[in-house]
Parts: C-alpha cells; sequence; structure tokens
C-alpha cells in the first residue's frame, strides 16, 4: 500500500393569408395540418438539439456554461458526516452523496467491504466564491480500517493561483497479493478534512462523496506496469473549433470525442468535460485561453487544466500564468490505459487503470479579473486519442456504479479509432446516438407529413 500513502498535487415569420377571393377551394380544411406540421417541426428541432446538449436539457446546459458555480450531481442524499466513528454513516457502493465540512472538523463515514474488491472513494470539496484560501490548503482523504490502520491518504489543495475553486481528493482500499493490512471483509472508515484549517475561511465547504466498487479480473494478468511507451507529446489538433460549452460539475460534464472545442470562460469559473478513453487508448490534451485588450498584468497560475479518472482521481494537472496574451497549459503525454498500470510507483500512471469517462477540468483564476476584467475570455480545448483500443480485463462480477469501468457502443463512436484525425461528426456521434437520432426521425415523419399536406392543398 506503500505506493498510495499520497496523492501528490502540483501546485414567426410566415407568409400572410391569402385573400379569400384567391383561396383554392378546400384550402382551409388543409391549412390547420400544414400549421401543425410546422409547430411540431419546430418542436422536434428543439427536442433534437435538447437531447444533445450534457445533461439531457436545454436548461441544464445553459446553467452547466454560467457562473453559478459547481452543480452537483442530481438525486444526490444529504449525508451527515460524524465526529467519531462510533456515529459514521454509511455509504453505500456506487452512490453519491452530498454533505458540508466545517473548518474545524474532521468527519467519519462508514464503509462495508468484501474481500474481492478494490473500492474507490472521491470527495469533491467546494468552498465559497468570496473566501480567502492559501496554496497549501485544500482537502484530505483517509480510508481506514476498523483498527484505525491506514488503507490510503489522498489530498488536493488550490494551489499557486489562490483562487477559489472545487478540489477533489480520492481514497481507496485495495485487495493487493502479499498485503497484509486492508485485505479483510468488514467495516471501514473514510475521514474527510481540511488541510490547514488554521489557515481556511472560516465557512463551511459544500461536498459531494461518490463511490465505486472495482471487481478481480476473471484471468490473472501481469502485475508489472508497462516499462515503456510513447511519451512524445503529439502534435496539437489543427482544424476549426467547434463549440461546446463546458458543464459546471462531474455529473454535468459535457462530452466531448477526440477534436477542437471552443467555449467561453470566466474569471473564478470552472469547466468540466468528460471523454471516453477505451482499454489501450492514450488521451492527451491541452487548453488555450485567448488574449485581453489589456495585455499589462499579470496572474499566477491562472489557467489549470486537469484530468481526473472515472472515479473521479486525479491523474495529472498543470497550470500556466497569465499576461492578458494569449496563453496555453497542456498535460504531459501519459501511457494508455490498462489494468496493470495500478501497480506503478508512479501516481499519474497508476491512476490510469481503468477505461470509463476521463473527466478534463479547466479553471481560470478569480483573480483574473483583477487585471484583465470579468470577461469573458475564449477557451480552446485540443484532445488527442491516441493507439488502438483493447480488450478489458474481464471482470467477475458487476462494477458498481454498473458500467463505470467501460464504454457503450456510443461512448465509442465519440473516440476515433487508432488516432485518426479528428471527424467533427463522429466526435459527436455518442450524444446523436442518445438523442439527436430520435429527433432526426421525428423531423423527417413531419416533413412527409407536411408534402402530404401540400398535396391535398392543391
Amino acid at each position: 500500500m506503500g505506493r498510495w500513502c499520497g496523492v501528490r498535487r502540483r501546485t414567426g415569420a410566415g407568409g400572410a393569408r391569402p385573400p379569400a377571393s384567391g383561396r383554392p377551394a378546400g384550402a382551409s380544411a388543409v391549412r390547420p395540418w400544414a400549421t401543425a406540421a410546422v409547430r411540431l417541426a419546430a418542436v422536434a428541432v428543439l427536442l433534437a438539439t435538447t437531447a444533445s446538449l450534457p445533461g439531457g436539457t436545454a436548461l441544464a446546459a445553459g446553467a452547466a456554461g454560467g457562473a453559478e458555480g459547481y452543480a452537483f450531481a442530481d438525486g444526490a442524499a444529504r449525508v451527515e458526516g460524524a465526529s467519531d466513528t462510533a456515529g459514521a454513516a454509511l455509504l453505500q457502493p456506487g452512490a453519491t452523496y452530498r454533505s458540508s465540512l466545517a473548518r474545524n472538523d474532521t468527519l467519519y463515514y462508514r464503509l462495508e467491504l468484501d474481500a474481492d474488491s478494490d473500492t474507490y472513494v472521491s470527495v469533491t470539496a467546494v468552498p465559497g466564491s468570496e473566501g480567502e484560501v492559501t496554496a497549501v490548503d485544500g482537502v484530505r482523504v483517509a480510508v481506514r480500517d476498523a483498527d484505525g490502520a491506514s488503507c490510503s491518504l489522498g489530498s488536493a489543495t488550490f494551489g499557486a493561483a489562490h483562487s477559489p475553486r472545487p478540489v477533489t481528493a480520492w481514497g481507496m482500499r485495495e485487495i493487493e497479493p502479499g498485503a497484509s493490512r486492508c485485505q479483510d471483509a468488514g467495516t471501514y472508515y473514510v475521514a474527510v478534512e481540511r488541510v490547514r484549517p488554521e489557515d481556511s475561511p472560516p465557512d463551511d465547504w459544500d461536498l459531494e462523496l461518490t463511490t465505486a466498487t472495482e471487481p478481480r479480473p476473471r484471468r490473472a494478468g501481469p502485475t508489472e506496469p508497462p516499462g515503456t511507451w510513447d511519451s512524445a507529446s503529439p502534435e496539437p489538433l489543427a482544424g476549426q473549433p467547434e463549440r461546446r460549452a463546458g458543464g459546471s460539475g462531474f455529473a454535468r460534464a459535457t462530452a466531448v470525442g477526440q477534436g477542437v472545442w471552443q467555449s467561453d470562460i470566466r474569471p473564478g469559473q470552472t469547466l468540466y468535460y468528460k471523454v471516453p478513453v477505451d482499454w489501450g487508448r492514450q488521451v492527451y490534451a491541452s487548453a488555450e485561453l485567448g488574449g485581453s485588450d489589456d495585455a499589462s498584468g499579470y496572474t499566477t497560475g491562472a489557467l489549470r487544466l486537469g484530468l481526473h479518472n472515472p472515479v473521479r482521481g486525479e491523474v495529472d494537472d498543470a497550470a500556466k500564468g497569465y499576461t492578458g496574451r494569449p496563453a496555453a497549459v497542456g498535460l504531459a503525454a501519459l501511457p494508455p490505459v490498462a489494468y496493470p498500470n495500478r501497480y506503478a510507483s508512479s501516481r499519474q500512471v497508476g491512476a490510469l487503470r481503468f477505461a470509463g469517462d476521463y473527466y478534463l477540468v479547466v479553471h481560470l483564476a478569480a483573480q483574473v479579473a483583477d487585471d484583465f476584467g470579468d470577461g469573458p475570455f475564449g477557451l480552446t480545448l485540443r484532445v488527442r486519442l491516441r493507439g488502438t483500443a483493447e480488450a478489458g480485463p474481464g471482470y467477475t462480477g458487476e462494477p458498481r456504479p454498473k458500467g463505470v469501468f467501460e464504454l457503450s457502443a456510443a461512448d465509442r463512436a465519440a473516440a476515433p479509432k487508432n488516432g485518426a484525425t479528428r471527424d467533427g461528426d463522429a466526435a459527436m456521434r455518442a450524444v446523436a446516438v442518445g438523442g439527436i437520432g430520435t429527433g432526426s426521425l421525428l423531423l423527417a415523419g413531419l416533413a412527409v407529413w407536411t408534402v402530404t399536406a401540400r398535396r391535398r392543398a392543391a
């Protein structure tokens, strides 16, 4: 378990009615059909557009691009953290919860685990936007057994920009050959606290907690991580960007595939995107911030880009200062997603242990507004996927939540195979399969209906 003792962080238009004298006989009886067809066609367009947006509704997508703050998962159960293990509330595998954390609290939650599955817990802490934060403050998550022995310890801090933003730390209980601690079935505890409460803002922080379980693979495989991989950073994708507003939380993350995506971002805002990454594939991303009319200031660590795995564990992050001139930041070239990555000593490699939706999180420091105004600023996100999709390990049971470590056919359609050049249509297929296809069928049917109505009118 030593390799996971810490999770390292770097800092109406319409024609007029024809005159009655010129109206063909029977036209008055047919016009209501044509009018209804036009109205229903408009509804179908709205439905098709709505289905293509993250969260499934146009309203949700609009809110996701605003500055309202973090969007918590719909239906997340409210749970109160206990001040000691005796009163710790149970967290069910695969569930999402909401809680809150006071400045000087250490909160406890309970897990009931088997002796076969790896278990992951993530905690996203959301501070208020008004409080002062320090670079080394943030949230810490520990997983311990019933005797208090540590299974893992992870933390996430705000970084050099000193900008309040959602920060996510993760912990785990792993089943490992030869390990002596945290291997038995029974009761475990999750402890959550602030990293530096003495320097932390006085207000309570909202929390979003998730849990996930990963069964054992059907067949024993390699227990050594890959020794080498293509570690050269690829050339950023070129081409005309496609607008794709980011979501405002993990649960509202906007789906994108390989391609060039464009949005707007304001100081203090955090945007979330999710990218389907299959076994055997590498993901690389960069973010670019447009220039300002006033290029006379400087903000430390202004533009931050992070990559999180399907259980929200951070894989890598990078930040870049801003002078008002265009700035870009990119992630490191990481190995392909593979089950044996978990045996690596590197924190980044170890986090690339399963397939599924990976999350790109972009934050623009609130302090940017001091020198360069409230924006919005243009943001360009470039996503590249390399490598050929492979078969996964094949689990003995069902992960919880179901499907978290696999990709559906619609998910795979959003990620071009073999690292091909971006195809804007392919990048949208995953969304199209779920919603636009239905809208297209409606439009096709209404078109036939309209033609029929016109023929009757004639």
